[in-house]
C-alpha cells in the first residue's frame, strides 16, 4: 500500500453542547487562546506526514474554509503596520497543505463524512481526525503519527485509543482485545459505554483512525444504528470478520474541546504554557478562593 498522505476531518456537525454561540460559529472555530481549535488538528496532521487535508462541511461552516485561505487584504495591512511576523504566521496557515472541501450529504452520523471523501481518497489508505478531539503531545510524536506507525508495521485498521478511570467506562466505547505489543492490542469488540462493573478493560477508544480504503464498501453495506445515524465504528467492526483491528494506546494529553469542560481545560494549560501570558494567569489563579 502507499504511504498515508490524506486525512478526513469531518466538521460538518452542529455543536449543539456549545450552543447558542455556535448557531453561526463553527465549534472547530473555537480558540484555544488565539488559535481555533482545527489549527491544532491540522497542524498534528500535517506534522504526522499529512499532505491532503479533506475538510467534510455543512451549512454555517465557511469560516473554516475562509481561515485556511489566504487573506491578502489583513496580509497588506499587517505588512503596512510592520507586523511581518504575524503576516508570515496568517500566510502560512493556508501553505500547511493542500486543502479540499466537500460538502456532506446523506444520513446524519459519523460514517456520512468519511463516505462523502471516497472519490477524493481513492485505494489508499486514509486517516480520519474529528475536529474537535485535540491531543497534545509534549515529547515524542504526534497522535496520527503513532497510529501510522502501527498501521504501517501491520497494514491494518487502526483506532486510537486512551486508558480510563471507571467514570471513563461511561463515557468511551471500552475495548476487549489482545496486547500484541507496547501499547498496541488487536480488538475482539469494542463494549459502547458499559459502565464499570461490565467493562472488558480500562482502555477506551476516542476519534481518531487509520483506515484502508475497503471502509468505503463496508459504509455502504452498513445500515443506520442509532438515532438513525450511520456509525463509523459499525462499519470498521465489520471489516474485523476478514482482517484484524488494532488499537494504538495513544501517549499525549488529550482534550475533548467539543465540551465546555474540555474546552476550559485546554485554554488553562495552553495559558499556563504561553509565554507571554504565562506570569499573568498564573497571579490571577493564585487570587482565586476555592
Amino acid at each position: 500500500m502507499p504511504k498515508i498522505r490524506k486525512a478526513v476531518i469531518p466538521v460538518a456537525g452542529f455543536g449543539t453542547r456549545f450552543l447558542p454561540v455556535t448557531k453561526a460559529q463553527p465549534k472547530e472555530m473555537l480558540p484555544i487562546i488565539d488559535k481555533p481549535v482545527i489549527q491544532y488538528i491540522v497542524e498534528e496532521a500535517v506534522a504526522s506526514g499529512i499532505e491532503d487535508i479533506i475538510l467534510v462541511t455543512g451549512a454555517s461552516k465557511r469560516a473554516i474554509e475562509d481561515h485556511f485561505d489566504y487573506n491578502y487584504e489583513l496580509q497588506n495591512w499587517l505588512k503596512k503596520q510592520g507586523k511581518d511576523k504575524l503576516r508570515q504566521e496568517i500566510k502560512e496557515i493556508a501553505n500547511m497543505a493542500n486543502f479540499i472541501y466537500i460538502r456532506q450529504k446523506g444520513p446524519y452520523g459519523n460514517g456520512t463524512p468519511v463516505l462523502n471523501a471516497k472519490k477524493v481518497i481513492g485505494n489508499e489508505p486514509f486517516a480520519v481526525i474529528w475536529g474537535d478531539d485535540l491531543f497534545i503531545h509534549k515529547k515524542g510524536q504526534p497522535r496520527l503519527k503513532q497510529l501510522i506507525n502501527v498501521f504501517n508495521k501491520y497494514r491494518d485498521p487502526v483506532l486510537s485509543a486512551i486508558k480510563i478511570d471507571d467514570e471513563g467506562t461511561k463515557k468511551y466505547g471500552v475495548i476487549d482485545g489482545i496486547k500484541v505489543e507496547n501499547h498496541v492490542y488487536q480488538i475482539k469488540k469494542l463494549v459502547e459505554k458499559p459502565g464499570p462493573q461490565k467493562a472488558p478493560s480500562r482502555i477506551g477508544a476516542i476519534g481518531a483512525y487509520v483506515l484502508t480504503p475497503d471502509i468505503f464498501t463496508a459504509l455502504e453495506k452498513t445500515k443506520t444504528g442509532k438515532g438513525g445515524e450511520l456509525w463509523l465504528v459499525d462499519a470498521i467492526f465489520s471489516l474485523s470478520k476478514n482482517r484484524p483491528i488494532y488499537a494504538c494506546l495513544v501517549q499525549g494529553n488529550y482534550y475533548d474541546t467539543g465540551s465546555k469542560i474540555g474546552w476550559l481545560k485546554a485554554n488553562l494549560d495552553f495559558a499556563l504554557e504561553h509565554k507571554d501570558i504565562q506570569p499573568e494567569i498564573k497571579a490571577y489563579l493564585k487570587t482565586l478562593k476555592f
